[in-house]
């Protein structure tokens, strides 16, 4: 190729990658994208519906019985960053058919499990790593390559498949557990997976239209060696740790709601329906959010989000009637959903698209972790104090780290782009 042709080609290259962006195979992609993340985020959930099943049935006690969830959620946030380098190299279809043919393996090899070391194994490593990793931070990565103007509420709806799988899959397990037994409800899950997630790879086959475009091509200049006046390295561990701080946060209502409206004498029934009001309205704020984002960009609506939990959390300190609480786990579900999307449309905004799988699997990393860990110093901070007054005011503390974060660099995205 001559320098002539090869300088048209370069040009060429953006004009083409706009024309595959927002197109019409972007959107049924999209709509492929949140159907698989629907079907694969099933290892979230179903672990959660056996729980009391696989206790009985291998005799041990609740704290061991609760292991293989831990184990499969640190799976599935440390997958997410192996399944996103993946992505980034081959493309998306490698990581969902690892995944479905590993979700499949996990099933039936934890419905066959005779111990609950194996149950655990099949769980965190086939099940959590391997398998559901694949459906959330990768596809959530992958997406936002095909949108530029409409990004926000594209990433919001592909990231809203793990809360839709959360608000369909458990009444289905739970009625073929009661009906059949968990093995065979696990297996059936398991070629469930199979038979649909390989179908809905090839719906997602094509490479991104923005890393199609040559080295010689204009870059957005966002893209820089030091974003926002950082390494790429230093930016990163800076959104690590404003996803572990918001997420802290989240995870004392999620986590601890159904605990809290027993201790109020209220009955885990009621706490169970306000998680499901919480988590309804999660999808509404993603969505929300994802809207909002297209239009304040994404560091904006991870200050609007934070600081808007904040708020919510503190409306839990001084109410708590039965009305009360179900109306602030509704706000609380709206105002916090779209907080964790807006971290992948910061990363496509300060990073090259390159990259984007690692590093928004990194950063879905940090607010597992965060939910992990906020989860478990709700608990402690409950049995040093008998009340959950202190475990909120934690929250809002949480809250107010990842609010001076999200406003740090936003101050100094003000500030460079000034210069």
């Amino acid at each position: 190729m001559s320098r002539s042709e090869a300088a048209a080609a370069a040009a060429a290259a953006p004009r083409r990658a706009r024309g595959e962006a927002e197109s019409t195979y972007a959107w049924l992609r999209l709509l492929a994208a949140l159907v698989i993340s629907s079907i694969g985020g099933v290892g979230m959930w179903s672990v959660a519906v056996v729980l009391p099943a696989v206790q009985a049935e291998f005799g041990i006690a609740r704290s061991a019985a609760s292991l293989p969830y831990t184990v499969t959620m640190l799976g599935f946030g440390f997958g997410g960053i192996l399944m996103g380098r993946l992505s980034d190299r081959f493309g998306i279809v490698v990581p969902v058919v690892i995944g479905a043919v590993t979700l499949a393996a996990g099933f039936f090899a934890a419905g066959a499990a005779t111990s609950l070391w194996q149950f655990a194994a099949a769980q965190g490593l086939l099940i959590g790593f391997l398998g559901s990793s694949s459906s959330f931070a990768p596809l959530v990565a992958d997406t936002s390559l095909w949108f530029t103007r409409r990004r926000g509420i594209a990433v919001a709806i592909v990231a809203s498949g793990n809360y839709v799988a959360g608000a369909i899959w458990p009444p289905v397990i739970q009625h073929f557990v009661e009906t059949a037994g968990w093995r065979q409800a696990y297996m059936g899950v398991g070629l469930f997976c199979l038979v649909t997630m390989l179908p809905l790879a090839l719906a997602v086959r094509r490479r991104p239209p923005a890393l199609e475009v040559t080295p010689g091509a204009t870059r957005t200049a966002r893209w820089s060696e030091r974003p926002l006046g950082y390494s790429p390295a230093q930016l990163q561990w800076i959104l690590f740790a404003a996803g572990i701080s918001c997420c802290v946060a989240m995870s004392m209502p999620q986590v601890h709601i159904v605990a809290y409206c027993g201790d109020l004498g209220y009955g885990a029934a009621r706490g169970a329906e306000m998680l499901s009001v919480m988590l309804a309205a999660g999808v509404v704020s993603r969505l929300a959010s994802g809207w909002i984002s297209d239009r304040i960009g994404g560091l904006r609506t991870l200050l609007l989000g934070s600081t808007l939990q904040g708020l919510a959390l503190l409306l839990f300190l001084p109410f708590d009637s039965l009305v009360s609480l179900y109306l602030i786990s509704g706000l609380f579900g709206l105002v916090q959903g779209g907080i964790v999307p807006s971290y992948a449309i910061i990363v496509r905004e300060y990073f090259t698209p390159k990259e984007a799988g690692a590093r928004v699997g990194t950063v879905l990393l940090a607010t597992l972790l965060g939910m992990a860990l906020g989860g478990w110093v709700s608990g402690a901070i409950f049995d040093l104090t008998g009340s959950y007054q202190a475990a909120f005011a934690n929250g809002v503390a949480w809250s107010v780290i990842n609010m001076s974060i999200a406003g740090w660099l936003l101050r100094r995205a003000a500030r460079r782009a000034a210069a």
